[in-house]
């Protein structure tokens, strides 16, 4: 089954914005375009319902309903439980909260697992950790390809580490850890498993039970929604953690890791997302099915996609001599995020794509650790391009001659 493009960008207003008429957006690694639903939510909660929700008035009941449906309906196509997913103001603040509840539960000399393959959101807040007594290890990536090797995992796994955290995919790296071994590898040793799912959920939401890790976390700015992070915490870890939230939250398991009261505009317009979901099961698939089933479903469609229009653009940078791709170079096994080292700075050759009509960034995208890693150059930084299943083979086209022009 091929995925209608045409139906997908229907669904996104900002290609019909004239301003951006004729651009080719390849920063989506950085934040996506936001879906129809999500900004029709949203417009309408700050118009209808902007009140204090769960109050027994028929605008908070609304309110508090829109933010329930937001929770029950992504966490239903996640495939875990309702009280499972939290939301939060970001992935970064999400992941501070839950070393803060890991550092109460775990005694000094106990160990956490990281990797330099990741973004700093699920690196610096555990390596902080350190501080107060806890050993952090650190399992590194290879230097010349960026690929952690889970044998090496083991090696570093004993009786003592309580928790190892990895990205689903990094977002410059790009290849996708298969997290369901490194989860059973982590369950074998007694530790829990944290996975940075920002740069890999909008390329389909995955359903996160069957993948198996503890903890998923991702940003809903970067999978079409709103700014807000999502984040999934299994009953058993999350019961197991101490409460963060108000003294009087604690035995509400989607409550005890959100500190502050929710930003409940944001948090109802997510269910936005899952509108999102179910019109493009629908269009493509239809018929009956559960939530998780029409996630699936999704995820393959849109990933089908993207490897399609990767594999070009893959070919095409790695004959180049002048430019170093980081990760792999087959489109089956990574995310279309592909980063590029090159012999000027990214965000100048960023800049002489943008004078083309391709929006690209360059820098580091708070991800020094594993550029360090892997010997680029910290002055230059990378070129990223990343896209999603939005992009078109026209973009794809667009993008190839401004390279052709600008390397």
């Amino acid at each position: 089954m091929t995925l209608d493009t045409d139906f997908v960008r229907r669904q996104f207003p900002a290609f019909d914005v004239p301003q951006l008429q004729g651009q080719a957006f390849f920063e989506n690694a950085g934040g996506s375009y936001t879906c129809r639903p999500v900004i029709d939510r949203l417009t309408r909660f700050y118009t209808e319902r902007k009140v204090q929700p769960y109050v027994p008035y028929e605008a908070s009941r609304l309110a508090g309903e829109e933010m329930d449906e937001a929770r029950r309906r992504l966490s239903a196509i996640l495939g875990v439980e309702g009280d499972e997913l939290s939301f939060g103001p970001s992935t970064t603040q999400n992941t501070y909260v839950l070393a803060q509840a890991f550092a109460e539960m775990m005694q000094p000399g106990e160990a956490i697992v990281v990797t330099n393959q990741d973004h700093e959101a699920n690196s610096g807040p555990w390596r902080r950790l350190a501080a107060r007594g806890i050993e952090i290890r650190e399992w590194q990536l290879d230097p010349e390809t960026g690929h952690l090797d889970p044998a090496d995992l083991e090696e570093l796994l004993d009786d003592s580490v309580r928790l190892v955290c990895f990205p689903h995919c990094s977002n410059v790296v790009g290849e996708i850890n298969p997290v369901t071994e490194i989860t059973a590898l982590a369950h074998a040793a007694g530790a829990f498993t944290c996975v940075d799912g920002v740069s890999y959920a909008p390329h389909g939401l995955p359903d996160v039970g069957s993948l198996g890790p503890d903890i998923y976390l991702f940003s809903a700015y970067k999978t079409y929604g709103p700014h807000q992070g999502l984040m999934v915490i299994r009953r058993t870890l999350g019961q197991l953690l101490p409460n963060q939230g108000h003294h009087f939250n604690g035995d509400v398991l989607y409550k005890r890791f959100t500190p502050a009261g929710p930003d409940h505009a944001q948090v109802a317009a997510c269910a936005g997302m899952a509108d999102y979901v179910d019109a493009l099961f629908e269009h493509h698939v239809g018929g009956a099915a559960e939530p998780v089933e029409k996630g699936r479903a999704v995820h393959d469609l849109m990933r089908a996609h993207e490897i399609a229009l990767l594999a070009p653009l893959l070919e095409a940078v790695k004959a180049r001599n002048s430019v170093r791709l980081i990760g792999p170079s087959e489109a089956e096994g990574r995310a279309p995020t592909v980063a590029l080292a090159l012999e000027r700075p990214g965000e100048e050759v960023a800049a002489a794509l943008a004078a083309q009509g391709v929006m690209a960034g360059g820098g580091d995208f708070y991800a020094g650790r594993p550029l360090d890693a892997m010997g680029v150059d910290a002055e230059k930084g990378v070129l990223r391009l990343s896209f999603t299943h939005y992009t078109t083979q026209r973009d794809i086209d667009q993008l190839l001659t401004a390279l052709d022009d600008v390397l």
